[in-house]
């Protein structure tokens, strides 16, 4: 039984991050677009993807990877999410410089590119921060690690949701809603425990 479990799980993740990529690979405007472009796009979605695994490997959801080994893995799922982000904004800088200095110097008329701006930043700034993990302490690290996941989660889903392009709609929302959900039930479950904790 456990075994029809994991796999389900597994199947689910699975089909929640390969069915928007899958759809995306049809899309027409892919047609006119480069093979730059088109690796930057991808590698944004995998990265809402890897947003996604980020807090199931913590609370340890995914079967065959409870507790250290989960912790574990989602460092080095960090570290591949921050190499992601790179190609994907790499990408679009070589195929658009101008849009890319709008978005980054937060000029930009479109409405998305804000939200991905600082999910990036906060990113890079966790990737940055684990380096000094062991000076900040296990509290303090905890507090601006949840803090920047949850921008992280805003931002990145609400840059999913708004921009129009190749990305299918219906498959697109239903990806960021995951993320969302997830990342609400295991922080709100982080934040509970702490209370209990701290009020014994």
């Amino acid at each position: 039984m456990r075994g029809v479990k994991a796999t389900l799980i597994w199947a689910a993740l699975a089909a929640a991050i390969g069915v928007p990529i899958a759809l995306t690979a049809t899309s027409d405007l892919l047609e006119y677009r480069g093979p730059i472009y088109i690796v930057a796009g991808f590698a944004g979605i995998v990265a809402l993807g890897l947003v996604l695994i980020q807090p199931l490997l913590i609370a340890g959801y995914l079967p065959g990877l409870p507790g250290l080994r989960g912790r574990q893995v989602h460092h080095w799922i960090g570290g591949t999410l921050a190499a992601v982000v790179v190609i994907h904004v790499v990408g679009l800088w070589i195929t658009s410089p101008p849009d890319m200095i709008d978005a980054l110097t937060f000029t930009s008329p479109t409405p998305f590119s804000p939200f991905g701006v600082v999910a990036m930043w906060a990113i890079f700034a966790v990737a940055l921060l684990t380096v000094f993990r062991r000076k900040m302490g296990p509290r303090a690290w905890r507090l601006v690690h949840l803090s920047l996941a949850a921008v992280i989660v805003i931002g990145g889903v609400a840059h999913a949701a708004l921009v129009e392009g190749a990305m299918e709609t219906m498959s697109k929302l239903a990806l960021c809603a995951l993320v969302l959900a997830a990342a609400i039930k295991v922080m709100a479950g982080l934040l509970l425990r702490r209370r209990r904790a701290t009020s014994r």
